[in-house]
Parts: structure tokens; C-alpha cells; sequence
């Protein structure tokens, strides 16, 4: 009999419904998987408490025959970059390991509407700011697939708690493929949002966003049950105010569907990673897709990507940070300093190559309807790699982990456009891969419609 913590949630929801399982049977199942998996390390905090205080209301809603929303009962962690109501948000840094929010994220707001349960805050590298699963607040966290390895940044509690049973379900956020990569080291399913789509209202300057916040999960219905919730309008939000902002889903099929196949990138795909997705392509021909090899060089735009980076943390953190530099990493403090010693025409060059690639994306799809990729260049590096260091492939020093590993990830971070990893195979020792699909701003429904054939076109090969 499968655990109830190994439950999708579309199926826990229904059973909810059905009153075969109940929200308290549901949050306890997944409150026994997180006190099991703590040699995971993928949670700061779990409010488990709270979690069985909402479940036993929920519960009683269900036995009352009251009107139910879609994910009623079903439990979900958040990263801990997105505030939480009356739950401690530390950004994975000394600097706020007290501070408590006294209201929620959008997302998050949206999904307790929805009837889902706040289990507990996913672990992340300090504000997010770098590809490694280790904060100097809370620690490392584990690859459950293989400990050796990363499991991905920055959403990485988010990607191992829902790979590990740890709730079907769970919010993380992208500023760079923080979604995306993780979810191609652990197997599972990461979608960041088209900009606008799910309003982010952290963030300090909406119109210049690349931070985006999406759903993970292990399959690509459970993404879009979440996404669901979670996506709409918001007058605060500059690129979300439309009353129809998202497009409506429409009836797809493979058969004629027009892909723009993206093999390399600009940098070198690992043969195994290479041939895999390359694999999962010539499956989407076979299936009657009318795929074309496309050549875009995304390695080169990782400059663009640094300067935002780095100039929008100093912006953001900077001031809390200083006097108190003692109490962040090196790594942080570095960023800052590269960031505030940015000339502004630098900065204004860098926005202006981004609408550069914007418009290279527009380009693409007068001619395509989804753009597919590699999510990562090589499975899942070392746990102990330099994430401000160089990376080999095969032998060769390819560069910086971000330019070498994830060019297929920033770009869309740089763009808008909505994005989704999903695994697409296993390499040789085990490791899991990802295949990218991208598609036009506000497609994000067609998106997910067409992850989905494609999961189930690759269900024998990826074996889930």
C-alpha cells in the first residue's frame, strides 16, 4: 500500500473529498516523513503544530459536507525566501534568523486560500544568492537520491522535501533556474512563471523583476494544480494587473506541435546529459512534433545576468549588511562589493542586452511554440564544488558553475518567459536529468499542457 506522504496531490485531495483520508491522516503522514528524512536537512523550521491545528479545521469543513477548495487538507512547505504570516522568514541568514513576518507572500496567500496546509520553511543558501545547498544559518542540505551530490540551489529544501515525500507540494522561487535546477537534481518537477503571472511583491523594483516565484512537485499535474492556485492578477504588480493576463489553455497534441531544439547553448553538454535529452526530443518527433535544431549562444549573456545579479543584491542587502558583516559569508559580502562597485552604465548596458534576448525569444516564437532544452549541462555536481568557482565537463575547465552549468536556466530569468524542468532520463550512476521546455509570456497553462505529454511520452525511459 503506498504511504500517504508518497500520495500526489491531486490523488490526496481527491481522497480528502472522498473522506478516505483525512486532512489530520494526510498532515501526520507527511509531519512522520519530515521528522524521518532529517539527515535531509530541507527544512529551517516546521510549524507542525500549526499544521495540525489547520488540518483538524480542515477536517471538520470535510466532515461538515462544506463546499471544499482544490487543495484542501493537502500539505506544502515554503522556501524560506517567501514570507510567511506569523512564521519565521530568515532569507537562510543570521541577519533575519528571528525576523517573522506579519503577513504572507501572494503565493502563499493564494495557497492557504486554497485550502492547502503550511507545513514548514524550506532550507536556502542566504537570500539565495548562490548555487549551493549550504547556509551558514542552518547548515547543509542532502541530495536524497545521492548524498554526494548537490541537490541543487537555491530551492533546495523545496526540491528535496518534495522528492523525499516530504509533502506532495512546495513553493520555491527562481532568480536564476532556482526552481528549475534543483528540481533536475532531484528528479522532479520545477516551473518558473511567466513575469507577472504569480505577483511577487518582494521584490524592490517590479519593472526590472528576475525573481519569480513557482510550484514544484513530483509530476507535472500536481505543478499545475499548485500553479492554479497561485496565478493571477494583482494591481501591485506591473506586468500582473490584465483581468486575463494568462492565456486560456487550449486542446494540444504533440503531432504538429513546432519545437526550436536547443542542444548546446553556447557551452558543453555532457555526453550522457547530451544524449538523453537528445533522446527525449527524437521521442517528441516520433510523436509527430516538427522539431528544428536552433543555435542561441546563452553562455555569452551570463555577464548581463552577473551585473543584475550582483547590482540588485547590493541594492537589496547591502544595507543590512552593513556593520554586521561578520555574521554572512564571504561569498555574500563579495557579491555586494562587485554589485556597488558597478558603473551605472554598465548596469544600463546590461538591461539593455536583456531586452536584447527578449527580443531573440520573441523571434523564436513566430517560429516555434515551445523551445527545448537541456535544464542543467551535466547531472548533479559535488556536493563540496565551489559554487564561485570553475567546473570541469568530461575533462574540460568549461568556467564559472553558472556560465558552464545552467546557461539553458538565466536566460528566461532575463526575459519573463515562462520555463519548466522535468526529468527526462537517469544517467549511468544514477543521477537524474532534465529536459526544459520555454514558451511565449502568459502561455503558461499551454506550457504545462505540453510538459505533460511529454512526461507521459517519457514515463518508460525516466521510469516514474
Amino acid at each position: 500500500m503506498t504511504d500517504i506522504a508518497d500520495l500526489t496531490a491531486i490523488d490526496l485531495a481527491a481522497r480528502i473529498r472522498r473522506k478516505s483520508i483525512s486532512p489530520v491522516e494526510a498532515t501526520k503522514a507527511v509531519l512522520a516523513r519530515i521528522e524521518a528524512r532529517r539527515d535531509l536537512n530541507a527544512f529551517i523550521m516546521v510549524t507542525a503544530d500549526e499544521a495540525l491545528a489547520e488540518a483538524r479545521a480542515a477536517e471538520q469543513k470535510v466532515m461538515a459536507g462544506e463546499e471544499l477548495p482544490p487543495l484542501h487538507g493537502v500539505p506544502y512547505s515554503v522556501k524560506d525566501l517567501v514570507n510567511t504570516a506569523g512564521v519565521r522568514t530568515t532569507m537562510g541568514s543570521r541577519l533575519f534568523e528571528n525576523n517573522v513576518p506579519k503577513e504572507d507572500g501572494v503565493a502563499v496567500a493564494r495557497a492557504r486560500r486554497a485550502g492547502a496546509i503550511l507545513v514548514g520553511k524550506n532550507t536556502t543558501p542566504e537570500f539565495g544568492h548562490v548555487q549551493s545547498a549550504t547556509s551558514p544559518l542552518f547548515g547543509r542540505t542532502l541530495n536524497p537520491i545521492d548524498p554526494t551530490v548537490t541537490p541543487g540551489a537555491s530551492s533546495s529544501g523545496a526540491a528535496v522535501a518534495v522528492a523525499a515525500g516530504m509533502g506532495p507540494i512546495a513553493l520555491g522561487t527562481d532568480g536564476g533556474g532556482s526552481i528549475r535546477i534543483p528540481a533536475a537534481c532531484c528528479g522532479v518537477v520545477g516551473m518558473k512563471p511567466t513575469l507577472g503571472a504569480v505577483p511577487h511583491l518582494q521584490l524592490p523594483d517590479l519593472f526590472g523583476a528576475n525573481s519569480f516565484v513557482g510550484p514544484m512537485a513530483r509530476n507535472v499535474a500536481d505543478a499545475a494544480l499548485l500553479f492554479e492556485a497561485i496565478a493571477g492578477p494583482d494591481r501591485r504588480d506591473p506586468y500582473g494587473q490584465a483581468a486575463a493576463t494568462l492565456h486560456p489553455p487550449r486542446d494540444i497534441a504533440l503531432s504538429g506541435l513546432r519545437v526550436g531544439w536547443i542542444a548546446r547553448g553556447g557551452a558543453r553538454v555532457e555526453t550522457e546529459v547530451a544524449d538523453l535529452t537528445a533522446k527525449a526530443v527524437e521521442a517528441m518527433a516520433a510523436a509527430g512534433a516538427l522539431v528544428e535544431p536552433v543555435d542561441v549562444d546563452f553562455k555569452s549573456f551570463e555577464p548581463v545576468f552577473l551585473t543584475l545579479l550582483r547590482v540588485g543584491l547590493a541594492a537589496r542587502t547591502g544595507p543590512s549588511v552593513k556593520g554586521r558583516e561578520a555574521l554572512v559569508s564571504k561569498s555574500l559580502l563579495d557579491t555586494i562589493a562587485l554589485g556597488e562597485a558597478c558603473p551605472a552604465v554598465d548596469y544600463a548596458n546590461a538591461t539593455a542586452a536583456r531586452t536584447k534576448l527578449f527580443q531573440t525569444f520573441q523571434s523564436l516564437f513566430e517560429r516555434f511554440d515551445v523551445i527545448v532544452s537541456p535544464t542543467l549541462t551535466a547531472p548533479p555536481l559535488p556536493i563540496d564544488v565551489d559554487p564561485t568557482g570553475d567546473i570541469e565537463i568530461e575533462g574540460h575547465n568549461e568556467g564559472t558553475v553558472r556560465g558552464a552549468w545552467y546557461p539553458f536556466t538565466y536566460p528566461q530569468n532575463l526575459t519573463g518567459h515562462p520555463a519548466i524542468s522535468l526529468p527526462c532520463g537517469w544517467t549511468t550512476k544514477g543521477l537524474p536529468v532534465g529536459l526544459q521546455l520555454c514558451a511565449p509570456w502568459y502561455e503558461d497553462r499551454n506550457l504545462l499542457r505540453v510538459a505533460a505529454l511529454v512526461e507521459d511520452l517519457l514515463a518508460d525511459t525516466t521510469g516514474r
